[in-house]
């Protein structure tokens, strides 16, 4: 993979606290145990972000394990940060580098 994944997971986890999005207790384990996409039913975007993706994706990596290869955050992104698109920039620049170097696809961006 051409972008070190390490490296991208630290700059999610940066913009998230720069938007104060980061939050210092997580939700409840009922919340966690979604089985609806990005636990859409119980988690915002940022909670998903910050207490399913980045401990899973590092989780992976500290076992050595394959990491997903299908993976589009970026759309689901655009659209929960549509209202604060502007101050949420360097959040979406930072998922749309992670969708691409895990997909090995280009992610087209929104104007």
């Amino acid at each position: 993979m051409s972008a070190d994944i390490p490296s991208l997971l630290t700059d999610i986890e940066r913009a998230l606290k720069a938007l104060g999005w980061w939050q210092t207790s997580p939700p409840s384990a009922a919340a966690l145990a979604s089985t609806q996409p990005f636990c859409l039913d119980t988690l915002s975007l940022p909670q998903w972000l910050q207490f399913i993706l980045l401990p899973r994706l590092r989780a992976m990596l500290a076992a050595g394990s394959p990491l997903p290869s299908r993976i589009a955050v970026y759309p689901m992104a655009v659209e929960s940060f549509r209202e604060v698109r502007e101050q949420a920039g360097a959040l979406l620049e930072a998922i749309a580098r992670l969708d691409e170097a895990l997909s090995g696809e280009p992610v087209v961006r929104e104007p």
